[in-house]
């Protein structure tokens, strides 16, 4: 039986899920061990495995955990990929309230989340705030490019770009109104906010 370990130690969110999910689904059966050094990192490996119907044991030793994972020769549909017509709506460049910096940190992080998924939405409507994330120096722009090349749709309200006077520093994606973006939202199955 293939036998792989993954060192995802000292890595921040959602490192350690991602690398893990990539193993798991390049092996038809096998055992993973994921070594974490800290206890969210261990509980999302867990949940991610949990989610791919597959056995998980864990050892802890001091502050790290061994988590143990098998996967049986159990093959996702390509059904299980599909989201249907999902739009994710984002009105600030950063994730959360209270601390800027650890929003920023957020934000780039689900970014980086939505381009690994095999799950992405269909169109993602920049608002107010968040059209700097679609702009010239965003830190997330790199993400957006890779999410457009994948068929996403990436739009930016061009009354929110002319407010911050970005227009011209628009970098990804098409300027839009809100005509298009109330017809993309309520054309979708489901409208996801942040």
């Amino acid at each position: 039986m293939e036998s792989k370990t993954i060192d995802a130690r000292g890595m921040a969110c959602p490192m350690p899920v991602i690398n893990t999910k990539k193993i798991l689904e390049a092996m038809e059966k096998g055992a993973v061990t994921t070594l974490v050094d800290n206890e969210a990192a261990k509980d999302n490996v867990k949940a991610l495995a949990n989610s791919m119907g597959c056995g998980v044991e864990i050892e802890q030793e001091g502050n790290e955990y061994r988590v143990h994972i098998t996967k049986k020769n159990v093959k996702m549909g390509s059904d299980d990929l599909v989201t249907g017509n999902i739009v994710l709506l984002i009105s600030t460049s950063e994730l959360g309230r209270g601390s800027a910096e650890l929003g920023d940190i957020l934000m780039k992080s689900f970014v980086f989340t939505l381009v690994e998924s095999d799950k992405v939405p269909q169109t993602i409507l920049f608002v107010n705030g968040g059209v700097y994330l679609t702009c010239a120096d965003s830190t997330v722009l790199e993400h957006l490019i890779n999410l457009r090349n994948r068929g996403v749709e990436i739009l930016s309200c061009g009354t929110c770009l002319d407010y911050f006077n970005l227009k011209d520093k628009l970098a990804v994606g098409q300027v839009s109104n809100m005509y298009t973006i109330y017809e993309k939202m309520s054309a979708a199955d489901k409208v996801i906010s942040i």
